[in-house]
């Protein structure tokens, strides 16, 4: 069994702040896999489901993201888990918009949902990073992530939870190159062949497990020259 927990704020003021990317990931998560129900429990919203072949639990804490350790701590105990078996999705200031990382132990460099994780179970856990972009100044880092992700920002950031959601099963049995994988798939979709596929046929593009695990999409190809659209005019 694994328990995915995201980190947030509770209450419809918060939905859409930045600094609710983790519960938004979960919801995507429950919604695309058939989780059960949302129910109160741990001082948080509890979905279980499976993910392939594991169990897996979902949390959203409701004690505000200060106090996140306590409900994440409560529910690690209650099954009888480990930090190696949990895993926090949670907003990062130091990945640009659209970045993910993910990664075991380490610091909380002043994320106060981790900062709280820390107190209370250590940092043996892992982390997904979900990039949020930096607003440029520490002093207007507070009312940045407690604002609403900008229209502008909404293509991407659904991108972005529909290849967290097809990647979840892969990071639920422990294949973070998988879920890297299927992340960056959704961000750079695969690019119809002019040269060797024939018409209308996509041709599949994976990313490299060592790219993958670094968060790295694949650059677009360059534009094809005159010639060779002349000669790609007449095939």
């Amino acid at each position: 069994m694994k328990l995915f927990a995201g980190l947030g704020n509770p209450g419809p003021k918060y939905a859409g702040n930045r600094h609710n990317i983790g519960f938004m990931a979960l919801d995507r998560i429950a919604a695309d896999h058939g989780f059960g129900p949302w129910r109160n429990r741990f001082q948080g919203l509890v979905a279980e489901g499976r993910l392939g072949t594991e169990k897996v639990v979902l949390l959203k804490p409701e004690t505000f993201m200060n106090l996140s350790g306590q409900s994440v701590g409560e529910a690690l105990r209650f099954y009888k888990l480990t930090p190696d078996d949990l895993t926090v999705f949670h907003d990062e200031l130091d990945l640009a918009p659209g970045k993910v990382r993910v990664k075991q132990g380490g610091g909380h460099a002043g994320h106060n949902g981790l900062r709280s994780i820390h107190q209370h179970l250590g940092e043996g856990y892992y982390r997904v990073r979900l990039g949020i972009g930096h607003p440029g100044h520490k002093d207007r880092v507070s009312a940045y992530v407690l604002s609403d992700f900008a229209k502008a920002d909404q293509d991407w950031l659904d991108d972005l939870l529909r290849g967290l959601s097809d990647g979840a099963a892969a990071l639920a049995r422990g294949d973070a190159a998988g879920f890297m994988n299927a992340v960056s798939l959704r961000m750079a979709p695969p690019r119809s062949s002019t040269t060797s596929a024939r018409p209308g046929a996509a041709t599949k593009m994976t990313v490299p497990a060592e790219a993958a695990a670094e968060g790295k999409v694949p650059d677009a190809a360059p534009p094809a020259s005159p010639l060779q659209r002349l000669i790609d005019r007449f095939r």
